[in-house]
């Protein structure tokens, strides 16, 4: 196991069913390096929410390990943060006492003071700052997509996982929202894992994009992104993005014809 990486390896999981046993996962083998920031692409239903779930510890493979930073995963873990489709902000708490809520959870040696301090410090970094006091329906959907992507930063994991975060957002304010993960990035690092339907956000925010094959999913491939220090939207129509757009259509029509 290695201290300097996220590590699944010979992952086999299966669901038990009403019709029977269900395989999800076979013999996925995968390695998420320290301070990346990686895509899981693939068919739906092929298991990429069930990696989500092995990596924070909510679910332990039937056969196989998965490691963080040279630690075997045997029950859930406080360092790692996540962010899903639905924020599930708590309305009966302000958007402050929302962010907050991780140190309630996993414990704190911060004073009060300090983690209102931590959690403004959030919010005024994607533009939250004059908001900490309404209610979560006062916000529109994707202010409170950037209130939860606060919280589960809040208290610094070591690994961010985003399971379809920006989904349910229209076209503008999911691009909006990709240019704000770019800034956490670089002001909050992390170790990030991004599942995703949206192959150009795939692109467009992460180092890697691995492609699950169909059901039960294996690492059927792995595109590197190049690295680029500052990347923009106009980013997206270059001959090179393109064409790895393409390359990428082309492995997900394979993996559907597996499943």
């Amino acid at each position: 196991m290695h201290k300097d990486s996220i590590e699944i390896k010979d992952v086999f999981h299966v669901y038990e069913t009403q019709t029977g046993p269900l395989p999800v996962l076979k013999n996925l083998s995968l390695t998420f390096p320290k301070n990346s920031f990686t895509a899981v692409v693939g068919p739906s239903g092929c298991g990429k929410s069930t990696l989500t779930r092995l990596i924070s510890g909510l679910l332990i493979p039937d056969s196989g390990s998965v490691s963080i930073f040279g630690e075997k995963i045997e029950k859930p873990r406080a360092s790692v943060g996540m962010a899903f489709q639905n924020p599930v902000l708590l309305e009966w708490r302000t958007i402050l006492q929302n962010v907050i809520l991780p140190l309630e959870i996993v414990g704190s040696t911060l004073s009060t003071n300090q983690r209102k301090e931590r959690a403004r410090h959030l919010l005024k970094l994607v533009g939250l700052e004059e908001f900490e006091d309404k209610r979560p329906s006062e916000l529109s959907g994707g202010m409170r997509q950037r209130a939860s992507l606060c919280r589960a930063l809040m208290h610094k994991p070591e690994v961010l996982i985003l399971d379809e975060p920006f989904g349910a957002l229209d076209a503008f304010t999911r691009e909006d929202l990709w240019q704000v993960m770019h800034m956490l990035r670089k002001e909050e690092p992390f170790t990030g894992v991004l599942i995703t339907h949206d192959l150009r956000e795939s692109v467009f925010l992460t180092d890697q994009v691995v492609v699950l094959s169909g059901r039960p999913a294996a690492t059927q491939y792995i595109l590197d992104i190049p690295n680029l220090n500052e990347r923009s939207l106009d980013d997206l129509y270059t001959p090179q993005t393109i064409e790895m757009l393409n390359n990428l259509r082309l492995q997900i029509k394979i993996a559907q014809q597996r499943d």
